[in-house]
């Protein structure tokens, strides 16, 4: 499009101001009756009985040898405590890469027998819009329709209307802000129309129109895995950097916990994700290579507006963050860093 922003400006925004891409293609799942907490507890990573309405988390799905099946956000939707009462989660919204959806889908039909729930699909009925940079939850205040006291910690999450939709809005690391457009009672043909209006309603706030690959930018720099990208069904969470976000070791026992544990307290994963300053933009899918050895296979690449190019890497043990690298047929080179870029 004639005047649309280039991809230097759109990080430019996200950097200092704010950012808004559409992410609506995500999977989209709910689970909902009184065994969902109980159920969904026993498949993922992290710890998720404790969780109250308005709560998060961010958890892994597994085989039973501990590799990876997908990664997923999951949100308690319910109500409060009121006068003495208990809290009451009624619904679980689960959201995952598209790549991950089937495999997640599948998992809980398969072992969803002898529990109380049902599982609905929300990928079309659900938008997606990410707000990025330091003036994200500014800008979501300035959209919604109601006066807004909420804070955005990571993963939690509150109601609102924009655009005269329902929305929930979304804490995420850094400060960013998700809005997750409810559009269940929308017929088919006008969702798109749904989105588009609470995405104007964000651009009226102040929110830059931001495209996907200016945010794989600012993914990449931040050290952020992918699933999809950076780990697939090959990946223990602990090589990804996940045990601190996604695992729980002190919960009951979940699909593939075993494995997890054990390399956890007595092993040492034989790769591990890493930066890479990439000498000259290269493609996804070059091999890494210390002398005639094979160390890793560039996943994500970039190039940053500050840094340059850089990419992503589950990179094997004995390459070591300082450490220079071959990259693809030996032309190009890579320094290997720790995460996030700096």
């Amino acid at each position: 499009m004639e005047g649309a922003p280039s991809l230097e400006e759109q990080y430019a925004a996200m950097i200092a101001d704010c950012g808004v891409v559409d992410r609506s293609e995500r999977g989209k799942l709910a689970l909902t009756g009184p065994d969902a907490v109980t159920f969904l507890n026993g498949q993922v990573t992290n710890e998720l009985a404790d969780l109250l309405p308005g709560d998060g988390r961010y958890a892994a799905f597994l085989t039973h040898k501990g590799k990876m099946l997908g990664d997923l956000r999951v949100l308690a939707v319910g109500e409060l405590a009121d006068r003495g009462g208990e809290p009451v989660v009624r619904e679980l919204l689960l959201d995952t890469e598209r790549v991950a959806l089937q495999p997640l889908f599948d998992m809980i039909r398969r072992f969803r027998v002898g529990y109380d729930l049902e599982l609905h699909k929300r990928t079309l009925e659900c938008g997606l819009l990410s707000l990025l940079g330091p003036r994200s939850l500014e800008v979501a205040r300035a959209a919604v329709a109601e006066e807004l006291d909420w804070e955005a910690r990571e993963h939690g999450h509150v109601p609102a209307t924009i655009a005269g939709h329902p929305v929930r809005l979304v804490g995420v690391a850094g400060g960013n802000v998700d809005v997750l457009i409810d559009l269940t009672d929308v017929q088919p043909e006008e969702r798109a129309g749904g989105r588009e209006a609470v995405w104007d309603a964000l651009v009226a706030a102040g929110a830059a129109p931001t495209g996907e690959p200016a945010a794989e930018v600012l993914r990449v720099e931040l050290g952020v895995p992918r699933f999809g990208l950076d780990m697939d069904e090959t990946t223990i969470p602990q090589e990804a950097g996940l045990n601190e976000r996604a695992v729980s070791f002190t919960k009951g026992c979940y699909v593939g916990q075993e494995t997890v544990a054990r390399l956890h307290y007595r092993g040492k994963p034989n790769r591990h994700l890493r930066g890479l300053r990439l000498s000259e933009p290269t493609a996804t899918g070059a091999e890494l290579r210390a002398g005639e050895r094979v160390v890793g296979t560039l996943t994500s690449s970039v190039t940053s507006p500050r840094v340059g190019p850089i990419g992503l890497a589950l990179v094997r043990r004995e390459a070591r963050p300082g450490d220079t690298v071959a990259v693809g047929d030996g032309a190009g080179r890579a320094e290997i860093v720790t995460l996030p870029f700096g």
